[in-house]
């Protein structure tokens, strides 16, 4: 008895990119894990790829509330950079991916087998998703402006950590961006943190934010996913749009006894000359409260 043909669903979006970018924004394993989930409450913590016929590919995908999660993995059984992949998923199903140019408009259709545990259309509204939420991440990139600031501190990189980050001394040093800034949440990789501080009209506004990475006295790496305004957190809209994926990176190096503070973060070009007034008043203030 031959087994019944799994139904075919086709997504497709065009994206104001040109298909060499899209081509590596969609295939880098660092970018992957930027844009691969279909709602804010799943990230991929991993991705994995050898971009090659034969090579593996793996995805790993959880619920940012680490309830559940799971591998999206398989092969690559064809390549053609810049205009196809095709590939078999570990459950046995098939996916095509075609990337189209058109100058500076790229549109990506992909065609999957659909499985049969979720119907048809949960399954194309959840690809979609992914796919419109690529489409975001691609239009994008490339918009936010990266600045650096830097100071050294007559004092080693761990006492200087915490103070940057410690509830003692945090609101101290960021007074000057806001003289009621504070956070609330956790340091820890993959937390979900929120800053805060409020307005000449008494409104709470902020940043809502995820630790990419923190390594004790050495880095710390910040995300932005939305805002906080009048006190209600805002991750969709056109409001955050130019801000969501904004980082904020610190690396503290040592030597001879003391630290190189290096901060880069992106910006806007509305708020760079902001940015590069306010940043060093902020480190200088840093500075004071590690050498007292």
């Amino acid at each position: 008895m031959e087994a019944t043909a799994r139904k075919i669903i086709t997504i497709k979006t065009s994206i104001a990119v040109p298909v060499g970018r899209v081509w590596n924004l969609w295939t880098g394993p660092d970018h992957i894990r930027e844009w691969n989930h279909a709602s804010d409450d799943w990230h991929t913590t991993r991705a994995e790829s050898d971009l090659r016929k034969g090579g593996r590919f793996m995805s790993r995908m959880e619920a940012r509330d680490g309830s559940v999660g799971f591998d999206f993995s398989g092969q690559f059984t064809l390549v053609e950079p810049t205009r196809r992949i095709e590939y078999l998923l570990d459950d046995g199903r098939k996916v095509q991916i075609s990337f189209i140019s058109a100058g500076e408009i790229t549109t990506i259709e992909e065609s999957f087998e659909a499985e049969d545990v979720n119907t048809l259309e949960l399954q194309r509204t959840g690809w979609q998703a992914i796919l419109d939420n690529f489409k975001k991440y691609a239009e994008a990139f490339g918009v936010l402006i990266k600045l650096h600031f830097e100071i050294t501190i007559n004092a080693d990189a761990n006492k200087v950590y915490i103070a940057m980050i410690g509830e003692k001394h945090y609101s101290e040093w960021t007074s000057v961006f806001n003289p009621t800034s504070r956070f609330s949440g956790s340091w820890a990789k993959g937390s979900v943190m929120k800053f805060f501080g409020t307005d000449q009209d008494g409104n709470e506004g902020g940043m809502i934010s995820r630790i990419r990475e923190n390594i004790q006295g050495s880095y710390i790496s910040i995300e932005h996913l939305g805002m906080i305004k009048s006190g209600k957190e805002i991750t969709i809209g056109e409001e955050v749009e130019e801000w969501a994926g904004a980082r904020e990176d610190y690396t503290f190096t040592s030597k001879d006894g003391m630290t190189l503070v290096s901060v880069d973060t992106d910006s806007t070009e509305k708020y760079r000359s902001y940015f590069e007034d306010i940043w060093p008043l902020a480190l200088n203030k840093l500075k004071e409260i590690c050498e007292r």
